[in-house]
């Protein structure tokens, strides 16, 4: 294949997607944008709550049971935000990492390396680091898979908060990037975080995603169908000794994600439509909400930098992302057929890595799984938020520094077009007189 006379080449990592994906991306950018503002506010809120004179009704609040005994479901409001609510979110997770892996930019080796080797490293560096700093510590190893999750609609909205000018593939970086995530975090939960199996209920949530995917398989429609059973699901599942939320993501990637004859969007996209508002601004919210509420103090910080549980956990998270995800992205580009995409250049990777050292919402459950009582629950707890705040602050100077020099390159080419009539006569109708050069290429030329 050739492209104006030239050998193509390998397909850049995020380059232009057809229409209707672009369309789908930007509404699940819009949705987890807002989404990641509303997890801030909840976050604050939590925050003050527990650290206000009414801290003692926050938690009376938080260890509120309700729920049928009779289906072992007597569970507190952490509880179900944490096994209920959020299984919402990774069912979103695994519709969206199935229409990635269907048709998006995990559908070929060539574009499904680079953002697969970079989410790989990002979370096995992290968990090293972390084991590292216990270890030579002291401390408890439980605690490795905390530092590995990225927030996705935290880290979306740290970015709509900063850009103007970058370009919105690195935003569809994060987002894939983000997806290959959720998978291992599924992985991880469903491996190591799972005690005292019970084989009758497993079996029956087996049965109940078989009969899922018969429905899937014969085209049944209808929300009586569907919703009965996935309730069903999760209740198997919760009892069975799995961690709910894995049932959200069995279901997501069981559905489909190419339409038929007669569609216009498959049942996948219409079922993420519906539930991603959900998702964004309900179940991640609450989640966060009552997951953040730790009484913040003097000894309580202080703790997060010479414990080392926590210290571990911050390590993981601002240096082990880092490295992790830059180093796993400029392997897979150097060692395999994947390219980044010409319109991006490495220091927005950089930034774009620093980012990814905001892990809220998964860093907090896996907090929870690993620790769930005890000190360690609270200064762990602390670290992901102090760690979340740290990789924040990077990521926003390097990413400003990014968008001025965007900004600064569009200027240009705005003068450009004004002063010689919208074109410069090249013929190649990009404006920049370089065929090969995209604008992060551009962009490097007026610094990082």
């Amino acid at each position: 294949m050739t492209r104006n006379g030239k050998d193509a080449g390998p397909p850049p990592f995020l380059g232009l997607l057809p229409g209707s994906e672009r369309r789908s991306l930007a509404e699940i950018l819009r949705a987890e944008t807002f989404g990641g503002l509303a997890l801030l506010a909840a976050a604050l809120i939590a925050l003050v709550w527990a650290n206000s004179p009414l801290a003692d009704t926050y938690e009376q609040v938080k260890e509120f049971h309700f729920g049928p005994s009779t289906l072992g479901l007597h569970l507190s409001v952490a509880h179900w935000t944490a096994d209920g609510l959020l299984a919402v979110f990774f069912l979103v997770a695994g519709i969206e990492l199935k229409r990635e892996l269907v048709r998006g930019e995990l559908s070929t080796p060539a574009t499904a390396a680079l953002p697969i080797v970079a989410a790989l490293c990002g979370m096995a560096v992290p968990a090293g680091l972390y084991v590292f700093v216990a270890a030579a510590g002291g401390g408890s190893l439980d605690g490795w898979a905390v530092p590995m999750a990225t927030d996705i609609a935290f880290a979306l909205a740290v970015l709509a908060v900063i850009n103007t000018h970058l370009p919105a593939s690195l935003r569809a970086f994060l987002l894939t990037l983000a997806v290959v995530d959720d998978l291992g975090a599924i992985v991880i939960i469903a491996l190591f975080f799972t005690d005292h199996l019970n084989l009758a209920f497993l079996g029956c949530t087996l049965a109940g995603l078989a009969v899922f995917f018969l429905l899937q398989h014969f085209r049944v429609r209808g929300w009586w169908w569907y919703l009965p059973l996935g309730l069903a699901i999760w209740t198997l599942t919760y009892n069975s000794g799995v961690h709910a939320t894995v049932a959200g993501v069995a279901m997501g990637l069981l559905l489909r994600a190419t339409p038929v004859a007669g569609e216009k969007s498959s049942v996948g996209d219409r079922t993420a439509h519906l539930l991603r508002p959900v998702s964004a601004a309900i179940a991640v919210p609450l989640f966060a909400l009552f997951a953040t509420g730790v009484p913040v103090s003097g000894e309580a910080l202080a703790r997060v930098f010479t414990t080392p549980e926590p210290l571990g956990v911050v390590a993981g998270l601002v240096a082990g992302k880092v490295i992790g995800v830059f180093g796993g992205a400029w392997l897979a580009a150097r060692f395999t057929h994947a390219r980044l995409n010409p319109e991006l250049s490495w220091a927005d990777v950089l930034g774009l890595a620093a980012l990814a050292g905001i892990g809220f919402t998964i860093a907090l459950l896996f907090g929870e799984l690993a620790f769930p009582d005890g000190a360690n629950a609270q200064s762990v707890t602390a670290a992901v938020l102090v760690a979340s705040l740290i990789s924040a602050s990077v990521a926003g100077a390097v990413l400003r520094r990014r968008n001025a020099a965007y900004r600064h390159l569009s200027d240009e080419e705005d003068a450009s077009g004004n002063g010689n009539g919208n074109g410069n006569g090249n013929g190649n109708g990009n404006g920049n007189g370089n065929g090969d050069a995209g604008p992060g290429a551009a962009a490097d030329r007026d610094g990082c």
